[in-house]
């Protein structure tokens, strides 16, 4: 059997509302296309159960669910199909956007009793966000309704208004019944008013939407390559265009630009490469570009932002709140990232906006995205490799979500640091000391503000600069508009942080005693200093000694439910894993306690 080219590859996934039939559907594909080897034969059972082909997990099997992204890799005589068989119940939405990512095609199911359900609204949504625009509705179980074509015509038409709004632009619709075989791979006889191709005739015919040749050229490099002092190689998947030896090219996001002087794939020198092709470029001047960097035609380059307007799938068990920081990854480029606001949830569901702080778990939003430097990119529209990113938890590495980028906010090209004459060195040196921030962290009643409060008496008896930064009095003024939500912690310690920062720029030791009860958040502050600058002071008093103090009566009114969201009652304090200094108030006194940080800050 011959092997289509890749560029002719078709990537498509099944994709509905639970119990379709999807796993049901491909397996009977395969089977009736002569697709399956003995030993798989024999697995399906007597009668044949096709699902089992696709269904891998255990735990799939004992439900009769498809909750993993199941692929399978299979050949006809004019074809090579990768398919992605998509789990269908809502908490497995994330696990379906996977499979979205990188098909050209989507495969919907609708249970012919059924119709439009609002998971096929969800998945739909979902496919359009990737950049999916043609869809097979695959009208299933046609059987159960007596192959009714006005059954069928009602349901294509609901579905095309569907599409529509969405931005699908081509919808192909088939009556099937899988069990059966109906209209897979043979024709049926029992639906003699179905005019279309049968599932496996439109497959092996639709075009595989591959335009990334046509495209201008974009290689995002993945490995400098340095066998010898000789020979610098920029190596990396070209994704859009072409490249030939002598091309004009510019390195971004530096804007270099030089000429392509040699072209290696696996084999040795290449006059050229297309899209999809692995190579190595040399150039003709030595430039620096390094991993993450896109060398691109010039004629037609990407741009370059740290600043966007950008769609995400949120895939985390903990919610998405502004101002926390993750790992960015736009293919090989990385970067940290922080969603600025959320403009919007979108219920993807009816595709209506509405206003929200957070985002759950297989919850879409609308948001802005800061960087803390820039990446090349297009919009995802354009160009998916260049467009679509994953932003990663920093303390696990988990993946939290997955996002299009949309455009660049022009905000961030007018931006700029500017350069002062009088510096953090200097400013410091004419206060003798060693600017710092110390970051007081603890339960409500710890003894947080007490502690601080004798530090700084301390350091202004000795001549040092100081400044405390108090959690109840900044919200008197700079924070005076935040609640005690989730959210409004996150920003609440986000705008705080910013503040000690300029002020440790400005040469001043700063004591900022706050709750801060996440680490995300603190992890976040201790970003923004400099190595040395910032110290996590654990202020460690068990939450019923903090009880019994209660100095502002915060505790009897938590208990009380009267104070919603207070931190060791009904919203949780992440103790500090690995704090500079950790005090124990059960045990030393406050001036024995303030002593010792006076004395850690000699030491450093």
């Amino acid at each position: 059997m011959t092997t289509a080219p890749q560029s002719d590859q078709l990537r498509f996934i099944t994709c509905g509302s639970v119990d379709d039939g999807k796993s049901t559907l491909l397996g009977r594909l395969l089977y009736d296309a002569g697709l399956l080897r003995d030993d798989e034969r024999a697995s399906l059972g007597d009668p044949p159960d096709f699902s089992r082909l696709l269904d891998g997990l255990a735990l799939e099997r004992e439900q009769g669910i498809t909750i993993d992204v199941a692929f399978r890799y299979f050949s006809t005589a004019r074809r090579d199909f990768i398919v992605a068989d998509c789990p269908g119940h809502t908490q497995y939405t994330r696990n379906m956007a996977t499979g979205a990512s990188t098909a050209s095609l989507a495969l919907v199911l609708v249970d012919a009793r059924k119709g439009v359900l609002t998971q096929t609204r969800r998945h739909s949504y979902i496919c359009a966000l990737l950049g999916i625009r043609r869809v097979v509705l695959a009208v299933n179980k046609m059987d159960l309704v007596d192959f009714d074509e006005t059954i069928f015509a009602r349901i294509e038409r609901e579905y095309r208004e569907l599409a529509d709004k969405l931005g699908i632009e081509s919808v192909t619709a088939i009556p099937l019944s899988a069990l059966d075989g109906d209209n897979l791979a043979i024709r049926s006889k029992r639906t003699p008013w179905h005019r279309g191709p049968t599932l496996l005739e439109f497959l092996e015919q639709v075009p595989a939407q591959s335009d990334a040749d046509a495209a201008p050229m974009r290689l995002p490099v993945q490995w400098v390559n340095r066998p010898d002092p000789d020979f610098r190689g920029y190596a990396g998947n070209l994704v859009s265009g072409r490249v030939a030896v002598g091309d004009e090219v510019i390195a971004l996001p530096s804007a270099r630009r030089t000429k392509v002087a040699r072209v290696l794939d696996g084999n040795g020198d290449v006059k050229g490469a297309v899209a999809g092709q692995a190579v190595t470029l040399t150039l003709a001047d030595e430039i620096d570009i390094a991993r993450g960097d896109v060398i691109a035609a010039t004629h037609d380059a990407p741009e370059v932002a740290d600043q966007f307007a950008a769609h995400i799938l949120w895939m985390d068990e903990a919610p998405l709140m502004p101002g926390r920081l993750y790992f960015f990854q736009l293919g090989p480029a990385s970067a940290i990232a922080r969603v600025t606001a959320i403009r919007h949830r979108i219920d993807v569901d009816t595709q209506e906006s509405n206003a929200a702080t957070r985002l759950d778990m297989n919850e879409v939003g609308y948001v802005h995205l800061s960087l803390d430097h820039a990446v090349a990119f297009e919009p995802y529209a354009k160009n998916r490799a260049l467009g679509g990113f994953v932003l990663i938890d920093r303390q696990s590495f988990a993946t939290a979500a997955c996002g299009t980028l949309d455009f660049a906010l022009r905000r961030a090209a007018n931006i700029h640091w500017q350069a002062l004459s009088v510096d953090r060195a200097a400013r410091a040196a004419s206060m003798q000391q060693h600017p710092r921030c110390l970051w007081f962290t603890g339960l409500s009643g710890s003894g947080k503000s007490t502690i601080a409060n004798r530090v700084e008496q301390r350091l202004h008896a000795l001549g040092r600069h100081t400044y405390l930064l108090d959690g109840d009095n900044v919200r008197h003024g700079l924070n005076r508009d935040l609640g005690f939500t989730a959210e409004d912690r996150v920003e609440n310690i986000r705008r705080v942080a910013e503040v000690a920062r300029l002020m440790v720029d400005a040469g001043l030791i700063v004591l900022v005693s706050f709750i801060s009860p996440f680490r995300d958040e603190r992890r976040m502050a201790r970003d923004l200093f400099g190595a040395g600058e910032f110290a996590e002071v654990f202020v460690d008093t068990p939450l019923e000694v903090c009880e019994a103090r209660d100095p502002k009566g915060l505790y009897a009114k938590a208990r009380a439910g009267e104070l919603r969201n207070f931190t060791g009652v009904d919203s949780p304090y992440e103790i500090p894993l690995d704090p500079e200094l950790h005090l124990r108030t059960e045990k030393e006194s406050v001036d024995a306690l303030a002593k010792r940080v006076v004395e850690f800050l000699d030491r450093g």
